[in-house]
């Protein structure tokens, strides 16, 4: 039987993250995994199954929300900083290896999309993690988004950016837009109907969770290539999924990283798109999670 608290991170800013730590059964130090969503998600975004399988399988599983976004404080809402999520997450490690649960020395990271990204990043320069899964991950924010936006209409999007950071220079409070959409007449993050049924199909509670991001958080996706690191990564061992007929994060992209990881290094291929990991693929990434952990972390 999983048991499933409330754990609260308190950041040197003031800010709390919070987050849910499974325990599995019997007696710890347990084997340790840190998970966290993507871009604007929260923990009532299709993650908490993948949580309890975990933890099912032995680990003790830890998943929190990005500042800003679920249950954990934080300001401007809705404003994603990957660079802060970074060194959040390292708290959070920091945090997990003072409780008795924990083995301290067996902690590995699950990351997916945006935080697949960031788990590029904190491989390669935190060696406390000792495995690192990472699926459909982001690999470059700046090529993903020349792929998004038309080259005719960059000097606009551009525009937007520039006239945001002077008003907030002037005293405004961060522009915003729709995280989704299918109005085209809606400035939005996604359109795709994949992203739009996954985002909005959330069950958080009222309040944890709104369609809007702000607009400051597109610039830093653009400007974000997480895939940069993957070479330095080793030798700590990294799985990538990647999902064959993903758009949001290119699967060429992820293949491409892949070829420059050095090892030891897993790839696992699944039919779908960006969210059939959680959705139709769920048991495929979750088993192979479980294995890959099992492995490089000796769960029992």
């Amino acid at each position: 039987m999983v048991e499933r608290t409330n754990q609260l991170i308190h950041l040197p800013d003031e800010t709390v993250l919070h987050a849910w730590l499974f325990l599995p059964d019997g007696p710890g130090p347990h084997p340790t995994l840190t998970m966290a969503h993507g871009f604007g998600g929260t923990k009532y975004h299709g993650i908490e199954p993948i949580a309890q399988k975990l933890a099912e399988a032995g680990f003790a599983v830890s998943l929190h929300d990005h500042r800003g976004f679920g249950d954990s404080s934080g300001a401007p809402r809705h404003d994603i900083d990957p660079y802060q999520q970074i060194e959040d997450w390292r708290r959070v490690i920091s945090h997990l290896q003072t409780l008795d649960a924990v083995d301290a020395d067996r902690i590995g990271l699950w990351g997916s999309s945006y935080s697949g990204g960031h788990a590029f990043v904190l491989a390669a320069t935190d060696r406390r993690i000792k495995a690192v899964y990472s699926q459909v991950p982001t690999v470059s924010g700046s090529e993903t988004g020349r792929r998004r936006v038309p080259p005719h209409l960059t000097r606009q999007l551009e525009e937007s950016f520039a006239a945001d950071e002077l008003a907030q220079a002037q005293g405004k409070p961060p522009a915003t837009q729709a995280f989704v959409s299918d109005d085209r007449s809606t400035t939005a993050s996604y359109r795709a109907t994949d992203a739009i049924d996954f985002y909005l199909g959330h069950s958080a509670p009222e309040g944890l969770w709104e369609n809007s991001v702000t607009v400051q958080s597109n610039r830093r996706f653009r400007a974000y290539d997480p895939g940069h690191w993957i070479d330095q990564i080793t030798p700590t061992p990294l799985m990538m999924l990647i999902a064959t007929g993903d758009t949001v994060a290119p699967t060429d992209l992820a293949l491409r990283a892949y070829e420059r990881a050095l090892g030891p290094k897993e790839l696992v291929l699944i039919p779908g798109g960006h969210f059939d990991p959680y959705l139709d693929g769920f048991q495929t990434s979750t088993d192979a999670a479980i294995r890959f952990f099992r492995t490089h972390l000796q769960a029992h």
